[in-house]
């Protein structure tokens, strides 16, 4: 089990892993694994259980008089279960923790520039390597 939402771990095909991300598509889950065994990581990618769907109950109308004490069960339609279009991204070394890698500056791309969260994120091709405000040299500065 889980300390917190943000560090869970299961059973990816009989192995134990960290979760990196659930429900993910078949490109989001192509480019984690690719960054993820860059980083010499092993990677689990497994289908998603399909969401639960609660069956369909047809109300049925209330018997009149003439029809006498004919009951009528409720008919029940169960919907198809559709095809996984989403897949469970896991990694085998259960101390991964997506949060602290980024955050941690600890993943880095082919081309050995250190992943930002637009970058994990897909939201930017290239990873924005800009100093982090707690390294900038504030010292020449004029502060008035």
């Amino acid at each position: 089990m889980a300390i917190n939402k943000n560090h869970e771990f299961e059973d990816l095909n009989g192995v134990k892993c960290a979760i990196v991300e659930k429900n993910v598509s078949p490109e989001r889950s192509i480019f984690l694994k690719d960054l993820l065994e860059w980083n010499k990581y092993t990677v689990v990618i497994v289908d998603s259980p399909p969401p639960k769907i609660a069956p369909v109950i047809k109300p049925v109308a209330a018997p009149t008089i003439e029809e006498g004490n004919k009951l009528e069960t409720p008919t029940i339609n169960i919907p198809p279960t559709l095809p996984s279009a989403s897949y469970t991204v896991g990694v085998t070394n259960v101390s991964f923790n997506a949060i602290n890698a980024i955050f941690g500056r600890m993943l880095k791309t082919r081309d050995g520039k250190i992943v930002s969260l637009a970058f994990w994120l897909q939201k930017e091709m290239f990873p924005n390597n800009e100093v982090p405000y707690f390294e900038k040299d504030l010292s020449n500065k004029n502060w008035q």
